[in-house]
This record gives C-alpha cells, sequence and structure tokens, in this order.
C-alpha cells in the first residue's frame, strides 16, 4: 500500500505532521526501553525533519518539529551509551564469536580450550564415621512401600466418542492441521498474484474475512504459515504497515534470526477496518 504523494500545501503539512507524530512515537517507546534504539534510522528520520521543515508556519507545527530533533538527540544518546556499555564491558557479539569459532580448525581449538582449561582436583574417601551416618539415614527413612504409596484412583468404565463430539470438543479438527496449511499458502498465492505488488500483499487485506472470528483464525493460521517458512513478514515502522510475502517453496530453516512481530487485531481495529477507517 503505496502512500500518495500530496497535490496541495495543506495535504504536505498534514502528511508531514502525521509522519512527525509517529516518528515522536516511536522514539519515545525507544526512550522508554520498549523498543531497540538501533530499529531506527536516524539518517531517515532527518530526511523527514528537512523535508517538512519549509511547510511549517504556525508555533505549534514548529514545536513539533523541534520535539522531533529533541527526541532524536536523546535517540542518538542511549545509540551512543548503548556501544560504551558494549565497549568497556568486552561485550562480544554471539554471531561474531560463533563465525570466528567455525573459522578455526579442530586443533587450535583443542589448544584454545587447554590453555584455558583449569579442572578442579577433589579426593574423597569413606570413613568409618562416615558409614555411621549413612547407616543412621537409612535406619531413619520411612519403609520404601509407605513412601511409594498408589493414590487412589476410581474406576471409570471404558467408553466411545464419535468424530463429532471430538470435533465439538476441540479434541481434533474436521481438517488435518497440515492440509489446512496447504490450502491457505495456495490461497496466499493466488491472491498475491491477482490482488498484491512486488510479490506481497497488505497483511489486513489477507486476514480479512466476513466475521471477526473467521479473521482472527485467518490470522492464527496466518502465524504458522510465518513460523513454519510458508511465507514471510515486511514490517515498516514509520508507517505502520505489514505486508505478507508467500514463499515459492516452504522455507525449512531460516537465514536470519527469527522475531516475534506483535499485530494488533482487537474487535474495534477491526471494526475500523471493516468502516473502511484504515491509518
Amino acid at each position: 500500500m503505496q502512500a500518495q504523494k500530496p497535490k496541495t500545501h495543506k495535504e504536505a503539512k498534514k502528511l508531514g505532521k502525521d509522519r512527525l507524530e509517529r516518528v515522536i512515537e516511536m522514539m519515545k517507546g525507544i526512550e522508554d526501553h520498549t523498543v531497540d534504539p538501533f530499529l531506527l534510522n536516524v539518517d531517515e528520520i532527518i530526511l523527514i525533519v528537512q523535508e517538512y521543515f519549509p511547510e511549517w508556519d504556525q508555533p505549534e507545527e514548529l514545536n513539533l518539529d523541534a520535539e522531533a530533533i529533541h527526541h532524536l538527540a536523546t535517540v542518538i544518546k542511549l545509540q551512543s551509551d548503548w556501544v560504551k556499555q558494549r565497549s568497556t564491558s568486552l561485550y562480544t557479539d554471539p554471531f561474531l564469536l560463533e563465525e570466528k569459532i567455525m573459522q578455526n580448525n579442530k586443533q587450535e581449538m583443542v589448544n584454545v580450550f587447554l590453555h584455558a582449561w583449569h579442572p578442579i582436583v577433589e579426593q574423597e574417601q569413606l570413613t568409618v564415621r562416615s558409614l555411621a551416618d549413612a547407616l543412621r539415614y537409612w535406619d531413619a527413612l520411612t519403609p520404601i512401600k509407605q513412601r511409594w504409596e498408589q493414590p487412589m484412583v476410581a474406576e471409570v468404565a471404558a467408553g466411545t466418542a464419535s468424530w463429532e463430539e471430538l470435533v465439538d470438543q476441540s479434541v481434533l479438527r474436521d481438517e488435518a492441521f497440515s492440509a489446512e496449511l496447504d490450502r491457505y499458502w495456495n490461497e496466499l498465492k493466488a491472491k498475491t498474484q491477482t490482488q498484491g505488488k512486488d510479490g506481497k500483499l497488505f497483511y489486513m487485506d489477507w486476514v480479512d474475512a466476513e466475521t471477526y472470528e473467521q479473521t482472527v483464525h485467518r490470522a492464527y493460521i496466518t502465524s504458522f504459515l510465518v513460523t513454519y517458512g510458508y511465507a514471510t513478514l515486511e514490517v515498516i515502522p514509520l508507517e505502520e504497515e505489514v505486508y505478507i510475502m508467500p514463499l515459492e517453496d516452504p522455507v525449512a530453516k531460516l537465514d536470519k534470526q527469527a522475531i516475534s512481530v506483535p499485530i494488533n487485531l482487537s474487535f474495534e481495529s477491526w471494526q475500523k477496518w471493516k468502516r473502511g477507517e484504515k491509518d
């Protein structure tokens, strides 16, 4: 879903205010330590501020611009503090460490281990006193028949349950889960070809259904499509947009570290979407 270029000065100002407000909210999340400070592209924020600064002619608009600059400076300081803390604590990124280990041969790793290995040697032996303590311990124990008494469980006659009863109780599904994943995967690929752009589809266009319950179910299945490598998500934080892209073949192992992507799918947000009130 691409943003259209504003045609008038008024539209440009409105778009600029919306983008600055989103940037400020994201930077406040970073300041509250709920968002990684390095998720923010500082150069991109500076370009946004420079782009819309000539449009401002009202005090509240200039105040919004100054607030964005203030929060940007705070985020840059947080990034600097993060780098200083890692450098002073001799922090080593685990992925860099893994890469270095993989580059060394077996003999080099053995030599490193031998230089760093400091085994602790301890000698133990039985004495008359330790044997006497052991005997007193065993004599004081409750007999094993009393310690391992079987709990009284009431016997229940075995019965049968029909397929429909198990489905109603959510023990079984009407459709095998793997078959359901394949069906949604094929539907996603077909819908992306007809309604998507650049091989991806807007997330809400994909999960939206006639009822809220059906929409939640589609979102639930979609989470497994992404987890099992049938599809992948593309998140644009500043625009608050999420796209889903089907893969031609399931990917058994991800090349990158997997992260969780929280998506708001409350009943209120779904109703707004159905009414066409899209952010």
